[in-house]
């Protein structure tokens, strides 16, 4: 397998005890890993994309990571900002209306 070229990160918010209690979840961020799946293929991105524990910035949930470019997203909570953040993906550009770091 090769390495792909982006890694797409999204906080799943769960713990080390296996539950999901943290904003991110509850904000629906799971609900997300479908529709980025899709879009990497229909836009043909060389990227992966997995879900996580918690990574701690809760304030700004749900939050996506895109390495290696090491972008953290904050409040991607609709189609709307995912598809934002990978336009600006595809641009070689951050999202900058929804980067936190």
């Amino acid at each position: 397998m090769e390495k792909p070229k982006h890694h797409i990160c999204v906080c799943a918010s769960f713990r080390a005890g296996g539950d999901p209690k943290g904003v991110c979840h509850k904000k629906g961020s799971v609900g997300f890993l479908p529709y980025i799946e899709n879009e990497i293929l229909d836009r043909g991105l060389d990227a992966q994309v997995t879900s996580t524990g918690c990574m701690k910035a809760c304030d700004f949930g749900p939050v996506m990571v895109v390495y290696p470019e090491g972008h953290w997203y904050g409040n991607v909570d609709s189609e709307e900002a995912v598809d934002e953040i990978l336009d600006a993906l595809e641009a070689g550009a951050p999202a900058v209306q929804y980067r936190i770091a």
